[in-house]
């Protein structure tokens, strides 16, 4: 069979646990203070409950074959995988950092190597080491991995700040992928209860992400980035209206050269956004060809059922193929 029925289903938001990580950065300084930090920001309820929760989901994320059997399970043919974003460490000093990423996408290069048909890796980089990022990128492709996962900020720099140029010049010149996937909510204690860290801060901090890229300029300047939001962008597809008076309104918003529902059609977006009516106007207003299917496995946060979850929302036939595999196809440069 030949045609868009015939294309794989690809799940571009599938996450690797990798143990090696905690265990390098036991003990050092600034590792205290980080989970510290970061037990204050999700509270004692969501610690108590994420611990078990992780704790099921260790042989789906670190066990290949019981991953290939899950994805068979979903109807997924091929995973685009990606470290925890508890992997990040972003407080960590340069040579801690490092390597840091040298076991994240060594990590995840060996995992995919055992299922190669079906599994395609990101690495990370040291999103806090700004000098550092564009050296650690190009390792990443040199091992063959597809690209790199990033935060929505690392300390002190937005991803606005003028020291990430090269990084993003250099992703637009190789063609990486670049997974924006926030970890940690600067909303900090505001949020510590009901898990309202993840349901209220994922997506406020893809809003405030993607917001910083667009308005000082950046998607001008590097219009070839090939950038996939996860949790579908968060709130700013939705509520982009607001964005764009402002930038008609305002002169200290039209840091960017045009209005900024534009550049919604300049990124990719993924379609783990929990409701079929916001998944069909993340269609509409970034285009078919722009989102992808995400399930944010295998955490309980995501989708078990990423291909129903795209049913319910009774896209035209074209479209969805083309969110189910179509364009993570072509993205990935899949024949």
């Amino acid at each position: 069979m030949t045609g868009p029925a015939s294309l794989p289903t690809i799940d571009v938001h599938a996450h690797l646990l990798l143990p090696e990580i905690e265990e390098a950065v036991a003990g050092h300084p600034g590792h205290t203070e980080a989970r510290e930090l970061d037990a204050r920001r999700n509270g004692p309820a969501a610690l108590a409950v994420n611990g078990p929760m992780v704790g099921a989901r260790i042989p789906r994320l670190t066990d290949v074959a019981v991953r290939l059997a899950a994805m068979d399970a979903q109807g997924v043919d091929i995973q685009l995988v990606s470290p925890s974003p508890s992997h990040y460490h972003y407080w960590a000093a340069p040579r801690l950092a490092e390597e840091v990423c040298r076991l994240a996408n060594e990590g995840t290069v060996a995992h995919c190597a055992k299922a190669p048909e079906r599994l395609y890796g990101l690495g990370v980089v040291p999103l806090q080491h700004p000098a550092l990022a564009v050296t650690v990128l190009d390792r990443a492709l040199g091992q063959g991995l597809r690209g790199v996962e990033i935060s929505s900020h690392a300390p002190g720099h937005e991803l606005s700040h003028p020291a990430y140029e090269p990084f993003w010049s250099r992703a637009e010149e190789t063609g990486a992928l670049l997974f924006l996937h926030p970890f940690g909510c600067t909303l900090d204690e505001r949020l510590d209860q009901r898990y309202l860290s993840n349901t209220v801060g994922q997506p406020t901090e893809n809003a405030v992400a993607l917001s910083h890229l667009i308005f000082s300029g950046v998607l001008d300047r590097h219009p070839g980035l090939k950038l996939i939001a996860a949790h579908g962008g968060g709130y700013l597809p939705t509520h982009i209206g607001r964005s764009d008076h402002a930038w008609r309104a305002r002169p200290d918003a039209r840091g960017c050269s045009r209005e900024p529902s534009s550049y919604l059609r300049q990124l990719y977006f993924d379609s783990l956004v929990h409701d079929p009516h916001v998944l069909r106007e993340l269609v509409r207003v970034a285009g078919a060809d722009r989102v992808l299917l995400g399930s944010d496995f295998p955490f309980d946060m995501g989708a078990d059922d990423p291909v129903g979850a795209l049913i319910t929302a009774g896209l035209p036939d074209a479209a969805f193929h083309a969110v189910r595999g179509g364009n993570a196809t072509s993205l990935l440069n899949l024949s």
